[in-house]
């Protein structure tokens, strides 16, 4: 058997939102599989901590994947570092749960602005170096939200659906450059920003009841789908969105 069809040896990769919740199981992921990794996020403090808990090799650049400036930094890191790129994951993302009539101009350009924008043109700005390499590779982290109805407010659902287009539309494009375009739809994760509603027994016990695989999911569960659909082992597969969600979004009616 081929064993490198199961490895990510020597391929150049980066992770936005990489310091936290799946972004940093998928950091560490990569790592384990031969990856060089560069991971990307806001916070000096806790890209520091990230890096003083790896063992392996991790390069780290703090900027902010919402403004022009930010994505301008890393592309400049990718350029003057490493001059071609294998995989781009685009993570970074957040909300702000409101009813719809509630969010202000604000609110709404910085939830579109960070999901969706930072993907959007991190994708075209790295372009020329993702078809440089032998088989890029992107990964939008979506979420069950962007297939249906969650709890999650309508705008980060927004978000979430278009990248699940946009992970169609760019497949296609982008296959005569040899590029695979692939999105995960986690459902609720073990992660800080989740924590937030998680801890609400309640609504704990509603998403419980609702999961058939009945448990919270780990970041370690979304991170092995992303290292998957980045192998070669995966090099058929494009354009698909995978619901890594303890069959959520397969769940209909089920009688008490």
């Amino acid at each position: 058997m081929n064993t490198n069809r199961w490895s990510l040896q020597n391929k150049k990769a980066i992770v936005t939102g990489g310091s936290k919740g799946i972004g940093e199981a998928t950091v560490q992921e990569f790592l384990a599989l031969g990856a060089d990794v560069l991971a990307v996020a806001r916070k000096p403090e806790d890209l520091q901590k990230l890096q003083d808990n790896t063992t392996s090799s991790l390069h780290i650049l703090a900027a902010d994947m919402s403004t022009t400036e930010g994505r301008q930094q890393l592309v400049s890191w990718v350029e003057g570092n490493w001059g071609s790129l294998d995989i781009l994951v685009n993570n970074v993302g957040t909300n702000i749960r409101k009813p719809t009539a509630d969010y202000s101009t604000e609110e709404f350009d910085f939830i579109m602005n960070t999901n969706l924008r930072s993907a959007f043109e991190l994708n075209r700005l790295l372009y020329p170096l993702l078809s440089a390499a032998e088989q890029g590779n992107i990964i939008h982290v979506t979420s069950v939200a962007g297939l249906t109805h969650v709890r999650t407010g309508s705008v980060y659902g927004m978000t979430k659906a278009a990248l699940t287009q946009l992970t169609r539309n760019l497949a296609a494009e982008w296959a005569k450059d040899n590029i695979r375009v692939n999105a995960i739809a986690p459902w609720y994760i073990s992660t800080p920003l989740a924590q937030t509603v998680l801890q609400n027994e309640e609504f704990y016990n509603n998403v419980i009841n609702h999961t058939p695989l009945r448990k919270i999911g780990k970041p370690e569960d979304v991170a092995a789908a992303i290292a998957f659909l980045c192998m070669p082992a995966a090099a058929y597969i494009t354009g698909q969105t995978l619901a890594v969600d303890g069959g959520f979004t397969i769940n209909g009616f089920h009688p008490q």
